[in-house]
């Protein structure tokens, strides 16, 4: 049915027949959300769609002037409608809105626009946010599924972590996504049964899971160290970055790509800023900074169970980050990344990965500010720097993209 806003709502009897199709953001932390969604009664698509067709299908019906970001994550709903995959009468789309000054917060009403242009309206599409944007009737997040999800993304953090900085030095080829897959079913499995979500369970989990990825047979080989920040989309989704990860792999890097927590860490504390400096959220930001207490009780059994093993890099804790960021710029520059991204680039150069990649979309204002714009005052403060933004673009060749990270590798191992 359609609400008084001319929006197709997802109903309770959809529920039961639907595919919802979401765009492949977080690759690793989305194996793991994608069966919490299963359990309580969604069936859900992570698409993997990439190259031309799936950019040009997004060009079609979102303007070129739009950022990158919109037209990936449009161009693959979109495309999931048009290649046959699905039934268009039969699925949903989701997208995420962090509700914030960014454009993102946009993309649905883009979204439904195209719908409309390509005859297909009919499509519900869904909000997933926090901030009671939309809602839904057949779409319902309880408090537990919401923990779930959250506890996904912590063991998403561990999981990148670890397989970052063992796979570039297994001994044996595969050995380190054999045991990531095993990790992501065994967690399933306890997720399934209300297990691995607290206290006990998640410390015994963290300490198992570090010591089977440090068990892993490794060289000694010394590789380039390369640390990866940036506009959340294209800093993990591989179809926005051009596989950026595994490209420097495959030029002999260890790869260091911040955690997720971080961010959604970063996203309760602005409304904690937005109280003291503007008196605005008297009561939510109270909820959101006890949201960001329980993150940071879980980041710290996570981090407990990395320093047992000081041959792997722990990264430092939010509270640490928040006095990077304060080092260079203010908290309440808060539009896209904000002070969060200068303070990621801080925290891997003091951790050894004095070489950055910035990924940023060409035309995202926020991000360039906060990311080519400090890159000046962080080679004062870190002469030894070595940060490379790269601007991802429907426009931008592949090509140039890796030239330009090669030049950079090429400056690496000179200042080895």
């Amino acid at each position: 049915m359609k609400t008084i806003e001319n929006r197709v709502e997802f109903t309770k009897e959809m529920k039961e027949e639907y595919t919802i199709l979401a765009p492949d953001i977080f690759p690793m932390h989305m194996r793991l959300l994608g069966k919490v969604f299963e359990w309580y009664g969604y069936k859900i698509d992570f698409l993997h769609y990439q190259g031309k067709e799936v950019i040009d299908t997004g060009l079609q019906y979102v303007h070129n002037d739009m950022c990158y970001p919109a037209i990936c994550s449009i161009g693959q709903l979109l495309y999931a409608l048009k290649c046959g995959d699905y039934d268009p009468h039969k699925v949903a789309l989701v997208l995420f809105q962090t509700g914030g000054g960014c454009r993102a917060s946009n993309y649905i009403k883009l979204l439904r626009k195209a719908l409309k242009n390509m005859g297909m309206e009919f499509v519900p599409v869904i909000s997933l946010n926090f901030s009671g944007m939309e809602k839904n009737s057949g779409f319902k997040i309880t408090p537990l599924m919401l923990y779930k999800g959250i506890m996904s993304l912590v063991y998403g953090d561990m999981l990148m972590l670890l397989r970052n900085q063992v796979k570039p030095y297994e001994v044996n080829p595969g050995e380190t996504e054999a045991l990531v897959d095993t990790w992501v079913d065994k967690l399933a499995r306890q997720f399934e049964h209300n297990k691995g979500l607290v206290s006990k369970g998640v410390q015994r989990n963290f300490d198992a899971l570090v010591k089977d990825f440090h068990d892993i047979e490794r060289t000694s080989e010394k590789k380039i160290k390369v640390g990866v920040v940036g506009e959340i989309y294209v800093k993990y989704s591989p179809f926005g970055n051009n596989n950026l990860e595994r490209f420097l792999e495959e030029q002999g890097c260890e790869v260091m790509v911040p955690g997720v927590l971080a961010f959604f860490q970063y996203c309760f504390h602005d409304d904690v800023t937005d109280f003291k400096l503007y008196g605005m959220g008297p009561v939510s930001h109270h909820v959101s900074a006890l949201a960001e207490y329980v993150m940071s009780k879980m980041e710290h059994r996570m981090l407990t169970a990395l320093k047992k093993y000081p041959d792997f890099v722990a990264p430092s804790d939010f509270n640490e980050i928040k006095k990077h960021g304060d080092n260079i710029i203010h908290r309440g520059v808060k539009m896209g990344e904000g002070w969060l991204l200068p303070a990621e680039m801080i925290e891997l150069i003091e951790s050894g990965y004095n070489n950055i990649v910035c990924a940023q979309p060409f035309g995202c204002l926020p991000n360039h500010i906060v990311g080519k714009g400090v890159i000046r005052t962080l080679k004062e403060m870190y002469p030894y720097s070595n940060v490379c933004p790269i601007d991802y673009d429907a426009g931008a060749t592949k090509v140039n993209q890796e030239n330009r990270i090669k030049l950079m590798l090429a400056v690496a191992k000179e200042q080895e």
